[in-house]
């Protein structure tokens, strides 16, 4: 009985971490798509985390449901790692817009060149270039980076119980 509260457990936080997941990609595409925020470049890597994480999430809640805790356990540390990832490039970007420490040189706008001669002038006029050092916006003094790096190190955290969880299930299992 045991066993199965831990796996339980673990799938009640595998959940909450995709559904939160979801919601803080989902708000960052809101933001960007309705709100008009254009990302940085180093805004557009800190999505990656969660493209990889995400899915490897379900993928790990899918081998728990299946019974196959250990594996599961393996893929919630992974999941666990890709966010603790993110939640770094959170804290340099953060850190960079409050003059911590120097950001990145070559960071720019997310967008690509024009593609002839005849679009440059129209793309200098509409286009703008976004900075990976000046915070656009800030909720509660945290930037979009600040409030990743929260919210992933919190989905790291998650991972990581859902790993502990599921080892719990597994020893309860064998045992």
């Amino acid at each position: 009985m045991m066993g199965a509260t831990a796996k339980g457990q673990a799938n009640a936080i595998a959940a909450l971490l995709i559904l939160a997941g979801l919601v803080a990609i989902g708000t960052a595409w809101g933001f960007e798509l309705i709100g008009g925020y254009a990302p940085c470049k180093l805004c557009l890597e800190q999505r990656v985390p969660y493209y990889i994480g995400l899915p490897l999430a379900l993928a790990s809640l899918y081998l728990s449901l299946k019974g196959r805790s250990g594996l599961a356990a393996l893929g919630f540390v992974l999941v666990a790692a890709v966010f603790a990832y993110g939640g770094g490039l959170g804290v340099y970007q953060s850190g960079a817009e409050w003059g911590f420490w120097a950001g990145p040189s070559d960071c720019g706008g997310g967008a690509a060149a024009p593609a002839s001669a005849a679009d440059m002038l129209s793309a200098l006029q509409t286009t703008r270039v976004v900075s990976c050092t000046e915070a656009s916006w800030r909720f509660l003094g945290l930037s979009f980076a600040g409030w990743n790096a929260f919210v992933s190190g919190g989905l790291a955290v998650l991972g990581l119980i859902a790993a502990l969880l599921s080892l719990k299930a597994r020893k309860a299992r064998v045992a």
